[in-house]
């Protein structure tokens, strides 16, 4: 008996998930800063003595912006790359992905321009801010060119990150196969550099604390007001956007419903919500778009490709939080501001998608390279970028999920009666076949799955 119990597998222990602590806090931090700010608010009050804490934490986050813009970059150009050399499935899933993301960005503009969030505001937060003289178009141009290679990544000056970026990319997709060593090598950085961002967001609470102490004391409870405004819009905006539009285009499309999809993909929002990330629900969505009946070669390239390339949520996020923020300080963008603006956080937060934290990361980086004078209103939406990363992720996820079905059926490999009875119930998802994705795939892992894919694809197309 006893060696009965000796040799029982010992069941491991559950793992707590710690960033719903991170959560806990940003809610307590967010209440309690709104209620000094309420309590102690005044020109010179207490509460508005309390904004440095926010600024120091949008002092780390401008640290992390040049890595996260090189790496994210770089490995970019290296994922076009693999997806061109699928031929029709990888360039069909581009110029869907570049579509949408057009779309989604159009439509936060359009309602960000509508609702005008942060209307009645008027912080002044940037009013030490000394703007640059005005260089002309070949001071602009030389501007670009850093120095030298590396200080590119230390200046501060964005573009001269986005430029070496692009350089770069450019020069491993001409090396080829010599080239992946050192992609991989920047791909192990930027899982470093998610890493030490990730520390950093421990400290969101006290930064919100801060920032929104501060504003709230300044201002008074119309910020509270703007602040659930910008909220309740932009998860309307997304729930329209996956509803109508990618709902919309998926029935048009296919004939599937976009309720019965997310239904079957119900344990994977419940996921999503509970992390703020999509990245946790690769693996799942990969096993589960491929039970659905979506050939592997479309799966395999679609979803890691557009889980760097199909950023709808992203998208409408960055355009409505930077809307909010110019109209809140007073300096509204006129509109080709807002295009030249919006269009940069879109390729730099190529690759960024998965992250908790880098929606906000990428925020600060566009405003700190187009609208440096609006850098300092980052930190008036710390506190509710937490509640609106869900809404991202969960907008992006879906947004996969529909892509993969669509360039499935377009391109013909997708078993249609499978996907009928699927969505129907007749035939469910056998959880015992994610054992094998227990752990999340490092970026090489996935990288090295999305190029197996492609060969799959070539070796497909060649005996057809």
């Amino acid at each position: 008996m006893a060696a009965l119990r000796a040799t029982r597998p010992v069941r491991p222990a559950k793992r707590i998930d710690t960033s719903h602590y991170l959560y806990i806090a940003v809610v307590v931090a967010v209440v309690l800063g709104i209620t000094v700010g309420l309590l102690f608010g005044g020109k010179d009050g207490f509460a508005v003595s309390l904004k440095p804490l926010g600024d120091v934490f949008i002092a780390l986050i401008k640290m992390m912006i040049s890595p996260i813009i090189f790496c994210t970059i770089v490995i970019g150009i290296g994922s076009i790359a693999k997806a061109a050399t699928v031929g029709r499935i990888g360039g069909l899933a581009l110029g869907y992905f570049l579509v949408m993301s057009t779309f989604a960005l159009g439509i936060g503009l359009l309602v960000g321009n509508l609702i005008h969030p942060g209307a009645g505001l008027d912080l002044k937060a940037a009013a030490a801010y000394v703007p640059p003289a005005a260089a002309d178009s070949q001071g602009f141009f030389l501007g670009i060119i850093p120095t030298t290679l590396f200080s590119s990544l230390t200046s501060g000056n964005i573009l001269q990150t986005l430029f070496v970026a692009l350089i770069a990319g450019f020069a491993l997709q001409k090396m080829g196969r010599a080239g992946k060593p050192i992609l991989e090598a920047i791909a192990n950085v930027q899982a470093l550099v998610f890493r030490i961002l990730i520390m950093v967001m421990w400290l969101a609470p006290i930064g919100a604390f801060g920032a929104i102490a501060a504003v709230v004391g300044a201002t008074g409870f119309q910020a509270v007001v703007s602040l659930f405004t910008l909220m309740g819009a932009f998860y309307l905006t997304c729930i329209l956007f996956i509803v109508v539009i990618l709902g919309g285009l998926l029935k048009i499309s296919t004939g599937v419903s976009i309720f019965k999809l997310m239904r079957y993909l119900g344990r994977e929002y419940l996921l999503i919500f509970s992390t703020s990330s999509s990245e946790a629900a690769l693996p799942r969505l990969i096993a589960k778009m491929e039970h659905l009946g979506v050939s592997k070669p479309v799966v395999g390239v679609t979803v890691p490709t557009g889980y760097s390339f199909n950023l709808d949520g992203t998208a409408i996020y960055l355009t409505m939080a930077s809307l909010f923020i110019a109209t809140a300080m007073g300096q509204p963008l006129a509109l080709g501001e807002q295009i030249g603006l919006l269009v940069f956080m879109i390729i730099a937060s190529k690759g960024a998608a998965g992250v908790s934290g880098a929606g906000l990361a990428t925020l600060a980086a566009g405003l700190q390279a187009h609208a440096p004078q609006l850098l300092g209103g980052v930190g008036f939406i710390v506190g509710i970028d937490r509640f609106m990363s869900e809404a991202r992720a969960l907008t992006n996820f879906t947004g996969n999920a529909v892509a993969t079905v669509l360039i499935g059926s377009w391109t013909r490999e997708i078993d249609r009666a499978q996907v009928d009875r699927v969505l129907d119930r007749l035939e469910p998802f056998d959880e015992t076949t994610m054992m094998a994705h227990a752990i999340d795939p490092t970026p090489a892992e996935r990288s090295a799955e999305a190029e197996r894919a492609a060969q799959s694809a070539v070796l497909e197309d060649a005996r057809r």
